[in-house]
């Protein structure tokens, strides 16, 4: 394989996995995996959550890929290595970043804030329905974000926290 076409892979890996977890975030954790995926929305002083199951079923997922990709499939093999980088953007982003698993910084301006403002406000309702924001890479506009809380508040579609800090 060439080297663009590998480049190409991996990075249509990586942007698809944006869309894939926003799916699977929206439809499966806030969804029929909800059970798994509440204790990430509660307060806790757990240094793991239930939530953490996701990371294991999808990288399993991720090194099967490469097991079947490296019998047969170098471009499923490529795809599997975007599939892992998005994981450890993921991690380090969302565990790291948002929810200061690793380390305490609060980002001040730039990109970095909006993406922990966009996320503030996913967690900003009580239970699965509703929400804003269900992406872990592209954060929209938190000032958008809180325009539609607001309506889906005032349309009781959602539980909103009185403070949407963000």
């Amino acid at each position: 394989m060439s080297w663009w076409a590998i480049a190409l892979i991996v990075f249509g890996a990586v942007v698809g996995m944006e869309f894939f977890a926003w799916f699977a975030h929206k439809y499966i954790m806030h969804g029929w995996g909800w059970s798994w995926h509440r204790d990430h929305h509660e307060p806790h002083d757990n240094t793991l959550e239930k939530n953490d199951l996701f990371a294991v079923v999808f990288g399993s997922v991720a090194a099967l890929l490469f097991v079947i990709g490296a019998l047969w499939s170098d471009p499923l093999w490529w795809a599997a290595v975007g599939i892992t980088l998005y994981g450890v953007i993921y991690t380090l982003v969302h565990d790291g970043l948002v929810h200061q698993r690793y380390w305490r910084w609060t980002p001040k301006r730039g990109y970095a804030k909006r993406l922990v403002q966009a996320h503030r406000l996913h967690h900003a309702t009580v239970g699965k329905e509703g929400g804003v924001s269900f992406g872990f890479v592209f954060a929209r506009d938190p000032a958008k974000l809180k325009a539609e809380l607001k309506q889906q508040r005032e349309q009781g579609l959602a539980v909103v926290r009185d403070s949407m800090g963000a």
